[in-house]
């Protein structure tokens, strides 16, 4: 029987990124994983290949749409799926064995197969028991089907499925207009096909800044998208190969769509099954997540969990963020997460990001705000880049002019909130972003002259 200070259980993002950092803090540390390869779901099937096709896929976009405007002259680019398929696989490969070097690097030791938790402080996989001081269950989340859909992993797919058809669909339909669904919907209207999302609420992405939503939606009808919202699927009939969707709308009355393949695109949930945590008595929420306390502590000694099995956004930098906190408590440091500052990203094109408080939010709270924005329209590096889309809008507080939330719909947004974020983390005021030097021509001007605008004013508006 091996003996480990940290037994963790899982390799995504939350999981090897706490394994490596209570390796290196002088914890004897095992990571389980049951799969062939480590980096979770995000890294096998997940955040990595899917950015790797909407890569190409935007490549693709701006050969056929901008190359020429720009005297690029020639013959459009043609798609060799299956070229793109082995292209993706070894951006996956790549990140994988990556993480197995690290693990090598720092000491973790891999153990291989499915974790079971017999009880605290022991770890079983396959027929060996090993012993831990601590335990951190790091297991992420799965697909959260929807009731009266049946998968086949043919032409009714979740996301994996989604990211490895066989062939490019004449006709897609995604159930559910959040981020993966419209991530993955970009990726196949981009390739040719015929894509209408269906969303059960009556706006898209679910949660988001209200004024985002509708430009976010207007610029993707505008690539092909089509929607149809305040939706309830009622059920997915497959015949021959084909699919036909049938939903209600609010006035009650029914339609339906056919398509090639429909992608289930309605979230996930936590994945716990087999640790067997009701025989230990770890308390669950009524969403099925993990209960911890503000130490990432569950109600059972020695047992501590992370990530998307507990509760809060299922983002793999929110996991990171609770994986290295998590070690640094076990190392007996102060482990910290500011949940006001995590940033989220959807990487269409373009892509919007987001942190803090919503309009919606603030005036809900009766809180007294001022909101800056800024058009892309008013950018000179957007406009020469074919990217003009969107706006930068900036939240913050009426009276002491602290920066409260962000929204960006635009080039690079999912690197250009982290300016923002780095602002609130130090409690920055707008002004302070407006009095920070940028360089020009970037994008990131348009941040600064939307925190401009919650003074007297942008320069460029």
């Amino acid at each position: 029987m091996s003996s480990y200070d940290v037994i963790v259980i899982g390799s995504g993002p939350g999981g090897y990124v706490c394994a490596i950092r209570c390796a290196q803090l002088g914890l004897k540390t095992a990571c389980v994983e049951g799969r062939e390869t480590l980096g979770g779901t995000c890294l096998n099937i997940g955040c990595i290949p899917s950015k790797a096709l909407l890569h190409a896929t935007e490549l693709l976009h701006e050969a056929h749409e901008n190359f020429a405007k720009m005297g690029l002259m020639g013959d459009a680019p043609s798609v060799d799926w299956d070229k793109m398929q082995a292209y993706k696989r070894d951006t996956i490969g790549q990140n994988t064995k990556g993480i197995e070097f690290l693990f090598k690097k720092n000491k973790v030791d891999w153990i291989k197969g499915w974790a079971s938790i017999p009880e605290p402080g022991r770890v079983k996989v396959g027929d060996e028991v090993h012993e831990a001081r601590h335990i951190v269950i790091a297991s992420g989340s799965e697909v959260s089907t929807l009731k009266g859909v049946e998968l086949d992993g043919d032409v009714v797919v979740d996301s994996e499925g989604a990211l490895s058809l066989p062939r490019i669909p004449e006709k897609l339909v995604v159930i559910g207009a959040g981020v993966i669904g419209l991530e993955l919907g970009s990726v196949y209207s981009r390739l040719g096909t015929d894509v209408t999302v269906v969303e059960y609420l009556d706006a898209i992405t679910p949660g988001m800044d209200a004024e985002v939503q509708k430009q976010f939606q207007k610029i993707l009808a505008k690539q092909g998208l089509k929607f149809v919202l305040g939706a309830a699927v009622q059920g997915v009939e497959v015949a021959d190969g084909k699919a036909r969707v049938a939903y209600r709308v609010r006035d009650d009355s029914g339609a339906t769509l056919e398509a090639d393949t429909v992608l289930v695109a309605t979230g996930r949930r936590p994945y716990t099954d087999g640790l067997g945590l009701e025989a230990l008595g770890v308390k669950v929420t009524e969403r099925g997540q993990i209960a911890t306390d503000g130490h990432w502590a569950t109600n059972i000694d020695g047992i501590h969990a992370i990530g998307d099995c507990i509760a809060g956004p299922m983002l793999a930098h929110k996991a990171e963020d609770e994986g290295m906190a998590v070690a640094e408590v076990l190392a007996g440091k102060h482990g910290h997460v500011n949940y006001g500052v995590i940033p989220a990203v959807i990487y269409t094109h373009p892509e919007v990001a987001s942190v803090g408080a919503t309009e919606e939010q603030l005036k809900q709270d009766g809180r007294a705000y001022k909101a800056g924005k800024f058009s892309f329209m008013g950018n000179g590096r957007a406009k020469a880049n074919f990217a003009a889309d969107g706006f930068v809008k900036i939240l913050a507080d009426q009276e002491t002019d602290r920066i409260l939330g962000a929204h960006i719909v635009g080039p690079m947004a999912g690197d250009l909130i982290h300016e923002i974020c780095v602002a609130m983390e130090f409690g920055a005021a707008a002004q302070d972003l407006a009095l920070t030097c940028h360089a020009h021509p970037t994008y990131s001007e348009a941040v600064r002259e939307a925190a401009l605008a919650c003074g007297d004013g942008a320069i460029h508006a």
